[in-house]
Formats: C-alpha cells, structure tokens, sequence
C-alpha cells in the first residue's frame, strides 16, 4: 500500500513540474508570434478600423509602436483579413527604402503619421478588446485603432510620393 502511495505522489510531482516548464516556455514564446493587422470594418468617410498590434519596453511604447503598424500596413502592405480594401496605398515596389528620409521623417516619435490614426472607437476597446502578451521584458499590446485611409492617399500625392 506504501508504494502505490509513493508511487502516485511521485507521478503527481513530476507531472506538475512539466507542467509548470511547459507554461514558462510558452510565455517566452508568445513574444516571438508575428500578430497581424486585421480590418474591423470601413467607415464612411474613407477610414479603415483596424485591429492592429505593437511591442514596447512598456504599454504607451507598445500602443504607439501599435499605430506606427496600422498606418505602414496601411501604406505599404493592405490589411488582407477582414472586410477592408487589401490594396496599398502606394502601390510602387520599395517605396519604403525609395523615400527612406521622408518615410523616417514620417514614422518619427511624435511624427506626421499621428494625424491619419485615432483612437475614435477607444470606448469600445476596453469591452471588445483588451489583449496584452508579456514575454521578457517587452510587453506586446493589441489595440483598435481608425486609420484615415482616404487623407493618408491625399498626403501621399501633396508630397509627390504618389503620382497625381
């Protein structure tokens, strides 16, 4: 009877050790998973609400990083799930790297990209969507955002990136 006991209190450790390892590793892992931009709709006035992700060393770094993508994908990629337009804005190939010192300008902490995305559905965010992943010392947060799709092309042809 001593060693069904000690047999099973044994068993009952180790799986629980393996247990815990498991879940370690997969919160290392989780930071590694590319989350893509997905479209939650289009607005009437030409703007895309999107789903989008981003990593920082804290939250405010993590939901600006978050915009940053919303609007590049925006630009360069399109946002293929969901309901949205799949095409790009600027359709030429390395355009990116083509106008590198404009598009840096662009992208910079407290840049131009803040005036084509918004937080016009941040009441519903914290009902709908309030994901957040840490792994290490970055945290990734998830963020509903409203990318104004149809000023953003405007912008693109007053500063000739785009033909007129």
């Amino acid at each position: 009877m001593r060693k069904i006991i000690l047999l099973l209190t044994l068993v009952v450790v180790a799986s629980s050790a393996a247990l815990a390892q498991r879940q370690r590793a997969q919160k290392k892992v989780a930071g590694y998973y590319a989350y893509k931009t997905e479209c939650m709709g289009i607005e009437m006035d030409g703007s895309q609400t999107l789903k989008c992700w981003g990593t920082g060393k804290n939250r405010f770094d993590a939901v600006e990083q978050a915009r940053k993508n919303a609007v590049r994908d925006v630009l360069f990629n399109g946002v293929r799930s969901g309901d949205c337009n799949p095409k790009p804005v600027i359709f030429e190939v390395n355009a990116q790297e083509k106008y590198e010192d404009y598009f840096n300008n662009f992208f910079k902490d407290g840049g131009e990209y803040k005036n084509f995305v918004n937080n016009k559905d941040e009441s519903l965010w914290p009902k709908i969507f309030k994901d957040k992943k840490k792994a290490g010392t970055e945290v990734e947060e998830g963020v509903i955002v409203r990318v104004l799709r149809s000023e953003l092309k405007k912008k693109m042809m007053e500063d000739k990136i785009l033909p007129q």
